[in-house]
Formats: C-alpha cells, sequence, structure tokens
C-alpha cells in the first residue's frame, strides 16, 4: 500500500523507468540503420525518412501532451504511448517495404515517445512534489536524456548475435511489460488514493481536494496554440527556436542517427561505436547537472554562445579522426559531446521564463523544444542524402559544425528582458 511519504516516490519511480524506456526505445533506430540497409537493400536515406517522421511527430506532439493528460488522465495517455511504441516495434518484424518502416517507427513509435516526453515528468513533479520537487524534475530529465544513449551497447550486441529482429521483439515485450506497472501506480493527482503531495502541510488546497482536476485538456490544447501565436511575434522567439533547431540537428538528428552508420563506413564495429555513445550519456549527465548550476549564476547567453561553439569545434573534427579504432581524440570528442549533449536545456528554460514570463514561458519552451526535434528531423534526413550522394557523411559532419558555431553566434542577440508582459 502506498503511504503518505512512500507514495510519491513510487510514482516517480514508475516516471523514470518510463522515460528511461521511451527514450532508449527512440533512440535504439540509430543501429538499426545499417542492418536494415542490409537486409532490405533499402537505402540509408529513405530508412533516414523514417527516422525523421519519428523525430517531427514526437517534436510536434510533445506541446501537446499535457493538454492529453489534463483531458484523457495520466495514467490513460502513458498507457496508450506504450501500447503504440509497442505495435509500431512489434510490427516491424513483418514489414517488407520502406513506407511501412514510416507509418511504423515514424507515426506510432513517435506518437508514442512524443506523449511521454519531459512534460510527463514535469506533471508528476508538479503535482506529487512540494519538497525535492526540483531533485525530482532533474532525475527525470536525466532518465529522459541518459536513456538515450546508455542502452545502445546492449540493443547494438542483440543485433550482431541475433540479428535486429529479436531487438526489436525485444523492445515490444518491454514495452507491453511497463504498462500494468503504469496502470496500477500512476495516478492523475495523490488525491486519487488519498495522499497529499510529499512535503505538503496545512489546508488541501481546492485543486488537491478535486480529485476529477483535470479533463480541461482542450482548453490546455488552445493555450499551447495561442502561446504559438503569441511568441512568433517576437524576436526573441525566433533566436530560442532557431538555436535549439540547431541543437537538435546537432545530437538527436546527425549523432544520434548516423554516428553508428558513419562509424561503420569506417571500420568500427556497430557495438564499438554504441560504446562511444554510452560514453555520451554518461557524461551527458554531468553536463546537465553543471549546466544547471552555471545557469544559476552566469548569464545564460553566453552558456548558450559556449556550448555551441564547442559543438561546433567537436563536430567539425569529427570526421578528421573517426577510424577503425579508438584513439584518445576521439575520446576527448565524445566525451565533448556528452558534456554539452542537454547542456542547452537549462539555459534555453531558463530564458523562456525571464523573457515570457513564468506562465507563458513554460509554453513557449515547449514549442521551442518543438523546433530542436523538427530540426533533429532535418538533420536525419539531410544527412542520409548526403550520405547516399556523396558515399560518406564529411559533408553532413562539417554542415553540423557550421549551424553549431552559427546557433553560437544567433545565442548572443537574444534579449535578457521581459518581453510579453501579459499571460494568456
Amino acid at each position: 500500500m502506498l503511504t503518505r511519504a512512500r507514495g510519491p516516490w513510487v510514482v516517480a519511480g514508475v516516471t523514470f523507468l518510463v522515460l528511461l524506456a521511451s527514450a532508449a526505445f527512440r533512440s535504439s533506430m540509430g543501429v538499426m540503420v545499417v542492418p536494415f540497409e542490409e537486409d532490405f537493400g533499402w537505402s540509408r536515406s529513405a530508412i533516414s525518412l523514417a527516422v525523421s517522421v519519428n523525430l517531427v511527430i514526437y517534436g510536434v506532439t510533445a506541446p501537446f501532451a499535457a493538454a492529453l493528460m489534463e483531458r484523457f488522465g495520466i495514467r490513460q495517455v502513458v498507457v496508450a504511448a506504450l501500447a503504440l511504441i509497442s505495435l509500431g516495434t512489434g510490427l516491424t518484424l513483418v514489414m517488407n517495404a520502406s513506407w511501412q518502416l514510416v507509418i511504423l517507427w515514424g507515426v506510432f513509435v513517435g506518437l508514442g515517445v512524443g506523449s511521454t516526453a519531459l512534460v510527463f515528468g514535469a506533471l508528476i513533479a508538479n503535482r506529487w512534489f512540494v519538497n525535492r520537487r526540483g531533485l525530482v524534475m532533474g532525475l527525470l530529465g536525466a532518465a529522459w536524456a541518459t536513456g538515450q544513449l546508455v542502452f545502445l551497447p546492449i540493443i547494438t550486441r542483440i543485433i550482431e548475435h541475433s540479428g535486429w529482429r529479436y531487438a526489436s521483439m525485444l523492445i515490444a515485450l518491454l514495452s507491453l511489460a511497463l504498462i500494468p506497472l503504469a496502470w496500477l501506480v500512476l495516478r492523475d493527482r495523490p488525491a486519487e488514493i488519498g495522499l497529499r503531495p510529499y512535503g505538503a502541510t496545512g489546508v488541501p488546497s481546492e485543486e488537491e481536494r478535486s480529485v476529477n482536476a483535470t479533463h480541461s485538456g482542450w482548453k490546455a490544447a488552445r493555450t499551447a496554440v495561442d502561446g504559438l501565436v503569441t511568441g512568433t511575434r517576437t524576436r526573441a522567439f525566433w533566436l530560442l527556436a532557431g538555436t535549439f533547431f540547431v541543437c537538435g540537428w546537432t545530437t538527436n538528428g546527425i549523432i544520434s542517427t548516423h554516428f553508428v552508420p558513419a562509424a561503420h563506413d569506417h571500420g568500427m564495429t556497430a557495438t564499438t561505436a554504441a560504446g562511444l555513445l554510452a560514453v555520451v550519456g554518461i557524461f551527458d549527465l554531468i553536463g546537465t547537472i553543471g549546466s544547471g548550476w552555471l545557469t544559476d549564476r552566469f548569464d545564460p547567453r553566453y552558456l548558450l554562445a559556449i556550448y555551441y561553439a564547442l559543438r561546433g569545434i567537436a563536430l567539425l573534427g569529427l570526421p578528421l579522426i573517426l577510424g577503425p579504432n579508438i584513439d584518445p581524440p576521439l575520446v576527448v570528442i565524445m566525451i565533448l559531446f556528452g558534456l554539452d549533449w542537454v547542456a542547452t536545456v537549462p539555459p534555453t528554460a531558463i530564458l523562456c521564463s525571464r523573457i515570457y514570463g513564468r506562465e507563458l514561458g513554460p509554453i513557449i519552451f515547449g514549442w521551442v523544444f518543438a523546433a530542436h526535434m523538427v530540426g533533429a528531423a532535418f538533420a536525419a534526413a539531410v544527412s542520409g542524402l548526403i550520405r547516399d550522394t556523396a558515399g560518406d557523411y564529411a559533408t553532413a559532419w562539417y554542415l553540423a559544425g557550421a549551424l553549431a558555431v552559427f546557433a553560437a553566434l544567433a545565442a548572443l542577440w537574444i534579449p535578457r528582458t521581459k518581453l510579453v508582459k501579459s499571460v494568456i
């Protein structure tokens, strides 16, 4: 039985597992590109199209995830999302055309992982915790960020020893296995099971007392759209969205999707390449926590400029040192990728709140995050096309590096003062 002290942490624990697994499932496509290419004879760009569709749907769904959860309930949305992920990955076992991969991995899995993005963790942290809310949000954010990379060596080993179908089947089964756990534990609010948020004192608020305080999702959806309209009328939005577009291009788009195939082109085994991405995931924890600490103490714009500049240097240098073996310069590059992989999130989120206010800021950040995933989608498609036409990824790496340097300069133009005085 869930107690007042233990209940919120159990809910947070299940949320952690869902975010971790969802992120791992989405990113696993990066280590399946070459197996699909070899098994079906599809082009790199055709496979990359499925990744691009996945990333676009992921990004567009994320701003509306809160509205979905308000309308239908957190538990129902999470269970449906896990079912979509399981269905999308499971049916790849019987696909025989690249358009089917677009539907299954692009649409089904994209909707599933988009519905269990960071906004899911934010809802749990805000509703179930008063004390330790920041700690919980940090842990859930780390689950989402690190889950994208740290499990890739395991998935790659399964592919190398048993084939990609076994890896897809494992993902489908794990998604199904999480459904009963999510159904039994997750609730919209502590009041549904007679609890209060962790650390709550005094008289319960009206929202706490109302078990049916959800189901205003359509209003939330309209608020999201109104926030987008308001944001697009300001220069700051385009700078924030533009730099985060580049962030997505230079992380999920090219590194997560194409690093393993690019390393394979240079004679490196898939397991070794996936191990390097796991290094990125480990150092991402340090970079994310450190960036949050720095954001409280320094101008976020200067931090973003430094992060993008360092990422640009790493991307420009990568094609010069990528080879069949793990040499020290390559390890340094991967550590650098890890330290600033999600380091851009705290300063970007803080700038959204400072510029647009505490109510409108999170909505703006939701759309800025959508731009991140759209940028990732473009990178996945463009990089695959470059590989098919040029025969290697060199131009794709140089393009990504140049974009990162441009983002570093653009970050300095982001204003620091509040632009929108009223909230929607």
